[in-house]
């Protein structure tokens, strides 16, 4: 549910916020996302399909702690080092034939060192092959809503139909705050050492800026330097996606002005908490008469500083709305605006179970509910 919620929340447009005018940003296509409220606060070309390269390991990532968490991968599996994967081009963690390495080692060398030789070593281990393990990636992608990507590989090197958007990457990356927090953490580590060499982390605002604890780097001549970034401030977590910038330097700087703005442009609010009622509402042929509806998770909202407090609600009920009803199924629609223009729909659920009534019960209120139709 709180996934479905999620994804909901990041299509939603952002007129309301209109007024806000976000800094310039030196890149091909950017976006920054509230990873509380699942809300885009400001976005340049987020559909535009764009090459990831190495933002692709995300994926790879996100499969490798999926693999760990089924069990079907351990931290301490050794794993053998193919031929393939030994000669990978680009940046490598400097992993060899002939000396197993862990599934922990190997993780370590893909997030911290961006190893293109550790992405392939899992993908084998998972899948069998590279190949079989882009269809992985791509039966993923589609499960989590990544509607304009397509994954050619594991590691992000240039191909022709490996591409993504920065919307999709901003899922994918919130999706792994999300579902494995145990693994997240790595994403801060700041450098780390295998076979004797150690690598400094590419993500430069993991060293200037202390609130920031991920994401990922990318690089290729095609793709120019692409960052994901988060940050999280006072218990509120934002995400920037910025692709396509001149230089290491830039990305990290344009990154950093991002995470800035949204800071200081906004709030997050608690609309309403976890099985707050948002309303009661009539129910017919059931046990009780009424049904409380609410979020059955804390519904929190993006709101311009100071706003909260101009923010109008508009609630609509499913009618006639019979029994039988499960707690979380969808009964009705929150309409929130700002200053007379929309912020969105959201579904509101039942927050308790509601049984059908008797055979007395249920033919009473059906008589009702032909006279009231009349």
């Amino acid at each position: 549910m709180l996934q479905r919620f999620i994804l909901l929340l990041l299509v939603l447009p952002t007129l309301a916020f209109a007024q806000l005018t976000p800094p310039p940003v030196a890149a091909k296509a950017w976006l920054l996302l509230d990873v509380g409220s699942g809300q885009i606060l400001t976005a340049e070309k987020p559909d535009q399909r764009i090459e990831p390269a190495s933002l692709t390991k995300l994926m790879t990532a996100y499969l490798t702690f999926a693999a760990i968490k089924n069990k079907t991968l351990a931290l301490d599996q050794a794993i053998p080092v193919s031929q393939k994967a030994w000669k990978v081009p680009g940046s490598k963690m400097f992993i060899e034939p002939l000396k197993p390495v862990t599934v922990d080692e190997l993780i370590h060398g893909m997030i911290v060192q961006s190893g293109n030789d550790a992405c392939v070593a899992l993908a084998e281990a998972i899948a069998g092959s590279e190949e079989a393990f882009a269809q992985l990636m791509n039966k993923e992608a589609a499960r989590l809503g990544m509607k304009n990507t397509h994954f050619e590989n594991a590691t992000g090197l240039p191909h022709p139909s490996h591409l993504t958007t920065v919307r999709d990457l901003s899922i994918l990356a919130a999706a792994i705050i999300r579902d494995f927090p145990e693994f997240y953490p790595i994403y801060s580590i700041k450098e780390y050492a295998y076979n004797k060499i150690k690598q400094p982390n590419r993500n430069r605002l993991l060293f200037i800026d202390p609130t920031v604890d991920g994401v990922k780097t990318g690089h290729t001549d095609s793709a120019g330097y692409c960052l994901i970034a988060s940050a999280k401030r006072n218990d509120r977590r934002l995400l920037s996606v910025v692709v396509g910038t001149a230089s290491d330097s830039v990305r990290a700087q344009e990154s950093q002005k991002l995470l800035n703005w949204g800071y200081l442009a906004y709030d997050t609010v608690k609309v309403y908490g976890a099985n707050q009622a948002v309303n009661e509402f009539r129910v017919w042929k059931g046990s009780e008469n009424t049904v409380k509806a609410g979020f059955l998770n804390d519904f929190v909202l993006s709101l311009p500083k100071g706003d909260a407090a101009k923010l109008k609600a508009n609630v609509i009920s499913q009618q006639p709305l019979m029994a039988p009803l499960a707690k979380g199924q969808a009964i009705g629609t929150l309409q929130l605006s700002l200053d007379g223009k929309p912020v969105g729909d959201y579904p509101i659920v039942a927050l308790d179970e509601v049984p059908q009534a008797g055979w007395f019960g249920r033919m009473w209120d059906a008589i009702r509910l032909w006279f009231k139709n009349l």
